[in-house]
């Protein structure tokens, strides 16, 4: 843990404690993040650091306090027990006061720089929507808000952005509870609401078997879009990885390289499966088999790039002489002296203003063609005709398909 419990006085009397996490530069805007049923578990602090690390001042309040302070469960059988216990005890509309007094408390903070949102997961997916709805945050994010659909005579009052994720495959809340919320918000493109198909509740929590990573990951980008959209703070991502790729292929310095990723970042090559997980084993693998291992003469051209909230995509051509033994790309092929142009693309996610890991795409295969070890007649593979026709959309295009020429003149229905 990166943050720490903090007091917060609740307007009715008495206080409750809250996990604060703060970003490394010391302030940003607010993000309160809204529990389970499971109290302020290992879990909801680990996504509080995560979001500090994205630029946000976060607090998790303990909203199970009134019944019994500091309840930090997991997911065994017994803890699920004593949590639906709680959750059947619990006091909604006390809770969205108190949120309510989290919100006025993070609004006070001197860390807290500019606007604020609300971000929670099953039962706090509710109270997410609960507190748009009653309180002056300025956006919110529900995870699968369980019974969202039995307060929608709230729908009206919300008037901040909002996104809602759903699963498919949801016990608590199934598939026509999820139309009944989407048909309420029909024309309102301010809340975006998405569903994930063959995934389950609680989908977003690490070591629950609903886990699914995919949608985890696509549902965060998603839910970061907004809160960068109306919180910030905005970092020049195209900089941070011209930045790291200087350091990777002009001044060839490994220390500085890390220095623009996080604590534990990964690089993955798909076709090769190269890289590391972790400082550790890619301080290794940029010292020993990367950085310091490719051709004097390699270069990058770029063709394109794309950027999101937590992602970019780089297209580009990877052009290099093999006078080496190229240990991420061609590893065990001795050195052939061929040039080789190839189509590659970089998908990079960032965590806040550093790298959080890379997958690397290219053809393999062209790539073999081009230094001769791999015979491209009968196959459907091309050379460096992949890279000339990339920067050349007139060069012919269908040359591997044998039976083109069977449509030429037939009518276009």
């Amino acid at each position: 843990m990166n943050g720490s419990m903090i007091k917060i006085g609740a307007s009715d009397g008495g206080e409750f404690e809250a996990y604060l996490s703060t970003p490394a530069q010391g302030s940003g805007p607010g993000l309160i993040l809204l529990q389970e049923i499971f109290g302020v578990n290992q879990y909801l602090r680990d996504m509080a650091d995560q979001f500090a690390e994205e630029g946000y001042v976060v607090l998790v309040p303990d909203l199970f306090w009134r019944m019994e302070p500091g309840v930090i469960l997991g997911y065994s059988d017994e803890d699920f027990g004593k949590a639906f216990g709680f959750y059947q005890q619990f006091d909604v509309d006390q809770g969205i006061k108190d949120v309510g007094d989290t919100v006025a408390a993070l609004r006070s903070m001197e860390q807290c720089k500019g606007k604020i949102g609300a971000l929670g997961y099953c039962l706090g997916g509710k109270l997410a929507y609960l507190t748009a709805a009653r309180t002056d945050v300025d956006c919110a994010v529900s995870y699968y808000g369980v019974a969202i659909e039995a307060a929608l005579d709230e729908a009206a009052s919300i008037s901040c952005p909002m996104v809602m994720h759903f699963a498919s495959e949801d016990q608590f809340v199934p598939p026509d509870a999820v139309d009944v919320i989407r048909n309420t918000f029909e024309g309102r493109p301010d809340i975006e609401i998405y569903y994930y198909h063959g995934v389950n509740h609680a989908f977003a929590t690490p070591g629950r078997d609903s886990y699914h990573k995919p949608s985890t990951m696509m549902a965060y980008s998603r839910s970061l879009a907004l809160l960068r959209s109306i919180l910030g703070p905005i970092y020049d991502l195209s900089q941070l990885w011209d930045k790291h790729c200087e350091h990777e292929f002009v001044n060839r310095d490994i220390p500085a390289t890390m220095a623009t990723m996080i604590d534990q970042p990964y690089v993955n090559h798909i076709p090769t499966m190269t890289g590391g997980v972790g400082s550790e084993q890619l301080s290794r693998f940029y010292q020993y088999h990367f950085v310091n291992s490719n051709p004097a003469d390699t270069k990058l051209i770029p063709i394109s790039r794309t950027i999101g909230a937590d992602r970019l995509v780089d297209e580009m051509l990877f052009c290099f002489t093999h006078d080496c033994e190229i240990d991420w790309m061609l590893p065990g092929l001795a050195p052939t002296g061929k040039y080789v142009e190839i189509p590659l693309v970089a998908i990079v996610n960032f965590r806040g203003e550093k790298l959080c890991h890379e997958h690397i795409y290219w053809d393999q295969a062209s790539v073999l063609v081009q230094i001769g070890v791999l015979d491209s007649d009968g196959l459907p593979v091309a050379g460096q005709e992949t890279a000339k026709k990339l920067v050349d959309e007139t060069l012919p295009s269908n040359a591997l398909m044998a039976n083109w020429a069977t449509s030429e003149g037939k009518p276009i229905t």
